[in-house]
């Protein structure tokens, strides 16, 4: 199997580039979204613009030799896609028909669940020094990001449709690429065009649905479309740093350590858009904080092998006396002849 190569610095870089690109886009979003902005409502369409960049980013990659192609079933590519779509589109439902801090508490509760999906899938175990920095993290954002709670039936549906599926792509992200030994990059520009194939086709129809609008009747400023390449130009670093995360190490590490997004949109909120940052979120900041260093901790230590003591060094030479008096003293037997030999 061909392994993209890792070194500690471009594990760095790869979360460096996720977390910059996700932040980044965060922000154009929400200029773009935002009524005192451009007031461009049409998420899941947008998120097909994103998919479509990203798509001739790498057929221009293919086509320059910069990666080559490899062969992968096209029904796991479909269904692949199908899910990844399923799990947009459900994550934008749970925000209409949700309040926003039980969309916080759904999107936290991915974890446990990508934990779970990981134990039943691939017979994964985690040791307890993880699950206690998981409930660290948890706990953290949870302070810091979740206010009011209110749910109903629809919204709490569209909400386990959304984490169960986006668990569900992330573990398949990591379990495709080493399956078929495809890297992050070749897998990406595979399942790019039919996710923005099938998000162009049904995105506008999901839309109106949420907004009521029509995107046809929107008025397309050129302050709109700027933020419009923007958000794609940063969509496409956002889908191959997560590509390239998820490949490297787990869907459960993407989790935990991608919360490190939530402190960074808060502070930026803070200095950029004035929003109030209060003791509470800082020390929900700082919990989440406190809570990955613990899980990178205990995944390194995890991964360092584990030595056993040999036999003769645990044992004292008082122990081996009465051992090596019992081998000079009893006969060696042949066990073909069932000859002694003294």
């Amino acid at each position: 199997m061909e392994k993209e190569k890792k070194s500690p610095v471009s594990d760095v870089g790869a979360w460096g580039m996720n977390i910059v690109s996700s932040v980044g886009i965060i922000m154009a979003n929400k200029q773009l979204m935002s009524p005192h902005g451009f007031a461009f409502g049409f998420a899941t369409t947008l998120t097909g613009f994103h998919f479509s960049v990203t798509a001739l980013v790498g057929l221009v990659s293919n086509a320059t030799g910069y990666s080559a192609s490899k062969h992968v079933p096209l029904w796991e590519l479909v269904w692949f896609s199908l899910v990844a779509n399923a799990s947009i589109t459900g994550m934008n439902l749970s925000l209409m028909l949700n309040s926003v801090g039980f969309y916080q508490i759904s999107k936290l509760s991915m974890i446990p669940v990508v934990c779970m999906m990981e134990w039943i899938i691939h017979g994964k175990h985690f040791s307890r020094e993880v699950k206690m920095a998981v409930a660290v993290v948890v706990v953290g954002v949870g302070i810091c990001t979740v206010t009011d709670v209110k749910v109903n039936a629809k919204g709490f549906l569209c909400a386990c449709v959304a984490i169960l599926c986006t668990s569900l792509q992330q573990i398949s992200i990591g379990s495709l690429q080493k399956k078929y030994s495809i890297g992050s990059f070749e897998l990406l520009s595979k399942t790019a065009p039919i996710q923005a194939l099938s998000l162009l086709v049904l995105g506008p129809f999901v839309d109106y649905f949420l907004t009521g609008k029509l995107i046809s009747e929107y008025k397309l400023s050129s302050g709109a479309f700027f933020f419009i390449l923007l958000s794609c130009s940063l969509a496409v670093f956002c889908n191959i740093s997560q590509y390239l995360c998820i490949g490297r190490f787990s869907a459960v590490s993407f989790q935990v350590l991608g919360h490190m997004k939530t402190v960074c949109v808060l502070t930026l909120g803070w200095l950029l858009f004035d929003s109030e940052l209060t003791f509470k979120n800082l020390l929900g900041m700082a919990l989440a904080v406190l809570g990955m260093i613990v899980y990178s901790w205990a995944v390194e230590a995890e991964k360092q092998p584990k030595i056993l003591p040999s036999t003769r060094d645990s044992l004292s030479e008082e122990d081996l006396k009465p051992l090596k008096e019992g081998i000079a003293e009893s006969p060696l037997k042949d066990t073909e002849l069932g000859e002694s030999k003294v």
